[in-house]
């Protein structure tokens, strides 16, 4: 099965709303310069109230492992995810305490062989190349990169996933999960809840085929 993560969680009712729809992870992103950014106040009310089926992931973008730990205990969170310049000691140092999902925003010359050194990661999320931004941006990541790397290793895709394009998305790159943003939502943080529905029926459309 094709694990689906709604990133960018913002309100109990876009929560409430994912889970209906069928996601099995929710993200909380705790960079502050994100327009989806949630305090940790915030996303600890919204994840006192989850099923215990339903995963709740936090991203950080160059934080101190310490304080990514911290948050982890305090959140009760299931996993982090890496979303910045972090170093393979970085995630050696959080992998113990909590699973990993290292990003990277992927190009078509990105070198896979870069996996090896985050060999502790518990999955890598390949979201779209960006000088300037990490994620959220709605562009496409290279599918063909994806397709290479998810055939020996737990990929899971981002980067300008819509409803038009997703189960294309799944059926070439055959991830393990899939992740969107922007593609779900009327504004940065505000979801769409018709979309989030009509997403996930396509994944699961996808996988049946």
């Amino acid at each position: 099965m094709v694990r689906v993560k709604i990133c960018g969680i913002t309100s109990a009712a876009d929560a409430q709303a994912a889970i209906e729809a069928g996601a099995n992870l929710l993200g909380f992103n705790f960079y502050e310069k994100s327009p989806r950014h949630i305090a940790e106040d915030q996303a600890a009310e919204i994840r006192a109230r989850l099923p215990k089926k339903i995963k709740a992931v936090g991203i950080f973008v160059n934080r101190l492992p310490a304080d990514v730990i911290a948050l982890r205990g305090s959140l009760e969170l299931d996993a982090v995810q890496l979303h910045g310049d972090e170093s393979p000691e970085t995630v050696a140092e959080i992998a113990p305490v909590v699973p990993v999902i290292k990003a990277f925003r992927v190009e078509p010359e990105f070198p896979l062989t870069t996996l090896d050194k985050y060999a502790r990661a518990f999955a890598f999320l390949f979201d779209a190349a960006h000088t300037d931004q990490y994620g959220g941006t709605g562009r496409t990541t290279d599918w063909d990169v994806a397709r290479r790397a998810s055939s020996s290793r737990r990929i899971i895709l981002a980067g300008g996933l819509k409803v038009e394009n997703v189960a294309a998305a799944v059926r070439i790159v055959r991830p393990y999960g899939i992740d969107v943003a922007s593609g779900v939502e009327t504004s940065p943080g505000k979801k769409d809840h018709g979309l989030l529905r009509e997403f996930i029926q396509e994944v699961r459309r996808a996988e049946r085929k």
